[in-house]
């Protein structure tokens, strides 16, 4: 099946269309280490210095940008898609073909968030062409070989909305799924060549990698605005007051500069989920990615909370349950009641993972690819307690070689990982 491009034309209403951005490393083929050489995959195509590629030409389906690290390449759609059918396998396409053209410089691509024994301050090489004044004026204020800037690989999943009140009932809904995230996609358990104590690393690090401009993350999980001026005033122009000092030109003075898990971007009408981890392969991520959607548009439609509650619920009680699931995943305990009412009350207490699997057949009963799919990992649980069951408490080296051989064997073949 091949995923339909939207009309193009704007703007795009609630659940109109999708966003999908996926991220992977560049590593050695041999070694696994990371290898910063995404500007020569880029040349390989076009003959020139570019940061986008369009490999199936203007009217392709999946594109390729780079990032701030130059080992990381990042797959995208080209436009909005009506649907999620066939995109995993046009992903999937994308990655054989960055593969073959990795071979001759002797590389491959890898999947999870976070490489597991990268040294970020040594071996952080930042994209040295265009937007590189936006990647020096984030590492003069911030210092970007850190692993919260130069080691972390995620899902990105555009929403859009047509138009003020399209965005205050999507802002809501997003932010009561948001803390729910980690314990459907963590994937990086290992940092520094040691098992962590936290299942999403990823996002331990990313809430904490730009503490010198605190409102430039936040809380992750955003405030409660839900107008564009309310956000432009109380989010926006709060960063950039605080950017101000140390950015007098001004260079990130803009909606990007926004790092919350759910950041609006009023320029392209859409609202970017940024608290995914990356899968094993694009299948496990668009099922992920159809799970989330529907679970926001039973959220928007007030199945379970009307919108005006959802509104209520404090930051500070988000914030509360998403550090539980990035540290514990599926089995963090949610005691929250707002957060639980939020999608259907379930007690007391309630295991994360038992939260998720409750509410999928709920939001995606019936779906003939992406149902029995998620059904099957969430049974398996996330992809870091699938790492973590494969390698012993202190693993070496070369134990962690092995299974992370196997996941870009992995993303390779466009298989899960351990998953029956």
């Amino acid at each position: 099946m091949t995923p339909e491009p939207a009309d193009w034309s704007y703007p795009l209403g609630l659940f109109d269309a999708f966003g999908v951005e996926l991220e992977y490393m560049i590593v050695d083929r041999g070694t696994l280490d990371v290898k910063p050489i995404c500007d020569a995959l880029f040349r390989s195509v076009t003959g020139g210095e570019t940061s986008d590629v369009e490999p199936d030409g203007p009217g392709g389906v999946v594109s390729w940008s780079n990032e701030l690290a130059l080992h990381v390449v990042e797959l995208k759609t080209q436009r909005p898609i009506a649907s999620l059918d066939g995109l995993a396998g046009r992903f999937q396409e994308n990655v054989r073909r960055i593969d073959a053209l990795l071979e001759p410089m002797n590389a491959r691509l890898l999947p999870t968030a976070m490489h597991p024994w990268m040294d970020p301050n040594a071996e952080t090489r930042l994209w040295p062409h265009e937007y590189n004044d936006i990647y020096l004026a984030y590492d003069r204020i911030f210092g970007c070989r850190g692993h919260g800037w130069g080691n972390l690989q995620s899902t990105h999943i555009n929403l859009p909305f047509a138009n003020d009140e399209e965005f205050g009932r999507l802002h809501a809904a997003l932010r009561l799924v948001l803390p729910l995230l980690p314990a459907l996609a963590a994937s990086s358990p290992i940092v520094d060549g040691r098992r962590s104590s936290l299942r999403c690393h990823r996002m331990e690090v990313y809430r904490t990698n730009s503490q010198r401009v605190p409102m430039m993350v936040g809380l992750v999980a955003p405030e409660p605005v839900f107008t564009r001026q309310a956000y432009e005033r109380d989010i926006l122009g709060r960063l950039y007051e605080q950017l101000r000092p140390l950015d007098p030109e001004g260079v990130l003075r803009h909606e990007f500069a926004n790092a919350r898990g759910a950041m609006a971007r009023f320029d392209r009408g859409a609202i970017e989920i940024r608290v995914l981890d990356i899968q094993e392969c694009p299948r496990a991520d668009m099922a992920i990615a159809a799970f989330v959607i529907e679970l926001t548009r039973a959220v928007v439609a007030e199945r379970w909370m009307r919108y005006e509650d959802q509104q209520r619920i404090t930051t500070e009680a988000l914030h509360g349950v998403l550090l539980e699931t990035i540290r514990d995943a599926e089995r963090a305990r949610i005691k929250d009641r707002s957060l639980l009412d939020a999608f259907g009350g379930h007690g007391d207490e309630v295991r994360a993972g038992d939260l998720l699997r409750g509410l999928a057949p709920q939001v995606l009963p019936d779906h003939p690819v992406w149902t029995p799919l998620l059904t099957r990992m969430l049974d398996a649980g996330t992809l870091s307690s699938r790492i973590v069951a494969r390698l012993p408490e202190s693993a070496t080296r070369e134990e962690l070689h092995a299974v992370y051989a196997e996941l870009a064997d992995c993303l390779h073949r466009g298989e899960l990982f351990d998953v029956p």
